[in-house]
């Protein structure tokens, strides 16, 4: 019998009883009102993408009727799809939030990151983040990272300390038993709260399905020319593709995971509906990250050797 069939039981049986999204959700808007009391600077990890759209969405609820306490932070490439900037601006605009903006273009143009030969910016994320924090004195950074995701994302602790350098180390990590979080940290660290890290893909459809949650339109089918590269259907831009032996061709695709254009791919799909993408997922046997992630794939190790550095 699946969690989900004895979720439905447990709640026939007691109609007291949290359904399973339920409880994800009051788990979820725990963590955002125990970092509101223990942190005094926290910032929400913002790109347009879907998780970060619930993580907002849960936000919002979390502190409803008030105005949520946190602002936005977008480290933005400069390789976005235009579809999801505009979705992050019409959002930040309807509901009076305030966002920062680390660009990775700025760093280029004054010296202080170099552009890599393939065009990719996604590793080039870091330095702006690390940066962004340290002036802004954030001493908690709210990511939409899940465990299902990713083999070093599956050991992340909710509450994710990170030294005066913004690294990652996986034996410093602090048990959270009995749903218990410290966020202790030393002047210089800070911590990174994960609030999703225990839905999975499915969950976060589903779960906005049932809030009736916009999303850019990127993610469900539609016609876009894409090019071939390593497996993994592309889109055209500035960053470099596609190459003259790379034919660009017009397909019916939809995005599982947006992030940089350059090592972001589509999928072939048919899912115009929330209900289409869900069955779609519920049959697939590769993650999100697994089928459309180039930079996931430079090394088997690529993830977890960048958190160490300070990525997400």
């Amino acid at each position: 019998m699946t969690t989900a069939t004895h979720s439905l039981l447990d709640t026939q049986e007691n109609p007291y009883a949290l359904s399973h999204l339920d409880a994800l959700e009051a788990e979820s808007v725990h963590i955002f009102r125990e970092v509101a009391g223990e942190f005094e600077r926290p910032v929400i990890l913002f790109s347009g993408g879907k998780d970060s759209i619930v993580m907002l969405h849960l936000a919002l609820k979390a502190f409803w009727p008030a105005a949520v306490p946190f602002s936005l932070l977008h480290v933005d490439t400069g390789h976005n799809f235009p579809e999801v900037i505009e979705y992050r601006d019409r959002t930040v605009a309807e509901h009076g939030l305030r966002l920062h903006v680390a660009s990775v273009q700025d760093f280029i143009d004054d010296g202080r990151l170099r552009e890599r030969p393939d065009g990719t910016r996604n590793p080039l994320q870091t330095v702006p983040l690390l940066d962004a924090i340290e002036s802004n004195k954030f001493d908690a950074v709210f990511g939409g990272g899940r465990r299902d995701e990713e083999k070093a994302r599956a050991k992340e602790r909710v509450f994710s300390l990170r030294d005066e350098f913004g690294a990652w180390d996986p034996r410093r990590q602090r048990p959270e038993l009995w749903s218990l979080y410290n966020g202790r940290h030393a002047v210089g660290e800070h911590v990174r709260v994960f609030p999703l890290s225990n839905w999975t893909e499915l969950d976060v459809w589903q779960y906005i399905e049932r809030e009736g949650i916009e999303l850019p339109e990127i993610y469900y089918a539609h016609h876009r020319d894409v090019f071939k590269r390593d497996g993994m259907w592309l889109t055209a831009g500035e960053w470099g593709g596609p190459k003259d032996t790379e034919p660009v061709e017009s397909r019916l695709v939809r995005y599982r995971t947006v992030g940089d254009m350059s090592c972001t791919g589509a999928v072939d799909s048919d899912a115009v509906t929330i209900a289409d993408v869900i069955t779609e997922i519920a049959a697939s046997r590769l993650t999100e990250r697994g089928a459309t992630r180039a930079d996931d794939k430079m090394s088997e190790a690529a993830m977890e050797d960048r958190k160490r550095e300070g990525y997400f």
